[in-house]
C-alpha cells in the first residue's frame, strides 16, 4: 500500500474521467435529476426512500422502535432505491431530496405532505413528532443532540473516508488508508470512553442518538462493515461492543435493518415494507 507518483493539482479542476470505483456510474460533479420518475405512494403516513445502507437504517430502525413503542401513527411504506442505478437522480426522488442522497421522508400525517431529508433530520422530525426517544428536559435533550450532531458529522470520515479507501477505491493508497484508519480508530475510542461511564451513548437512556450511531458504529465492530473488524482491532473497545450486541438484540433494531436489504444473506432481504407482515 505505497503511493507509486506524486499528483500536482491543475489550477482549475475538471471531470476528465470516471471517478469513485464501485460507484464511478453514479457520480458527478452537479446535481439535479437525470430523468423523470416520480416517486410511488403507499397508504401509510410516512413514505420513506431508501436503502439498507447504515444511514438508511438509522430511520427504519426508528420506525420500527416506534412501532414497538405503541406509536401506531408512526405506520409506514419503505420504498427501495437502487442508488447503484441511479434511482435518487429521478425527478420524483430528487423534488424530496434535492441533494440525491439516501433516505429521504414523506410525511403524509398532517393537513400538508411535509418533505424530511438527511437521516439525522428524520430522526428529530419523528422523535419529537412522537415524543419519544429525545429527551424533554433540557441537559439530556442536549446531550443527545450532541451525539446526534457527532454521528452526523463523523460518519463521513467513517464511510466516504475510510470505508471508501480501505473497501471500494479501485487502488490502494497507503497514506489515504493511515490517514481515515487513525480518524475512525479515534473516533471508536470517544464512543469508547462515552460507553464506559454510561449505559447507552448520552446516558442511561435509549435515544436517536444511539438510533443513529450504531448504524455505522455498532455494525462495523460487529464485522458487517467493510470486513474490516480485524484491521481496526475492534476488541479494543469492550464497552462499544457490549453495547453494539445489546442494541443488535433490539426486536425492533433486528426487524429494521432488513428493510430496504438487497445484499446479503436472503434470509435478512426485505426489498420493501408495505405492512407489519413483510418483516414476519
Amino acid at each position: 500500500m505505497t503511493e507509486t507518483s506524486s499528483y500536482t493539482p491543475p489550477k482549475v479542476w475538471t471531470q476528465e474521467a470516471p471517478s469513485g470505483g464501485k460507484f464511478a456510474n453514479i457520480n458527478r460533479p452537479v446535481s439535479g435529476a437525470t430523468h423523470d420518475k416520480e416517486l410511488p405512494v403507499g397508504k401509510h403516513p410516512f413514505q420513506v426512500y431508501s436503502l439498507a445502507t447504515p444511514n438508511g437504517v438509522k430511520v427504519t430502525v426508528m420506525l420500527e422502535e416506534l412501532l414497538a413503542a405503541g406509536h401506531k401513527g408512526a405506520e409506514y411504506d419503505a420504498w427501495l432505491i437502487r442508488i447503484n442505478e441511479g434511482d435518487q437522480f429521478g425527478s420524483g426522488f430528487v423534488d424530496v431530496n434535492p441533494n440525491s442522497k439516501i433516505p429521504a421522508m414523506m410525511d403524509h400525517s398532517g393537513e400538508k405532505p411535509i418533505r424530511v431529508f438527511e437521516s439525522g433530520s428524520i430522526l428529530m422530525h419523528l422523535a419529537e413528532k412522537f415524543g419519544a426517544f429525545l429527551p424533554k428536559d433540557g441537559a439530556a435533550r442536549a446531550e443527545t443532540l450532541n451525539w446526534l450532531f457527532w454521528q452526523m458529522g463523523s460518519a463521513p470520515y467513517l464511510g466516504g473516508g475510510f470505508g471508501h479507501f480501505y473497501a471500494y477505491a479501485p487502488e490502494k493508497y497507503e497514506y489515504p488508508i493511515n490517514r481515515f484508519t487513525m480518524e475512525t480508530k479515534r473516533q471508536l475510542d470517544v464512543l469508547e470512553k462515552a460507553l464506559t461511564k454510561n449505559k447507552y451513548v448520552a446516558g442511561d437512556e435509549y435515544t436517536i442518538a444511539d438510533i443513529a450511531i450504531w448504524p455505522w458504529y455498532g455494525q462495523l465492530v460487529l464485522g458487517r462493515l467493510y470486513d474490516a473488524a480485524e484491521f481496526l482491532s475492534v476488541h479494543e473497545y469492550p464497552n462499544l461492543i457490549r453495547w453494539a450486541k445489546e442494541l443488535d438484540e433490539r426486536p425492533a433494531v433486528k426487524r429494521g435493518r432488513r428493510v430496504n436489504r438487497v445484499f446479503g444473506e436472503e434470509s435478512e432481504q426485505v426489498a420493501e415494507r408495505h405492512d407489519a407482515s413483510d418483516l414476519d
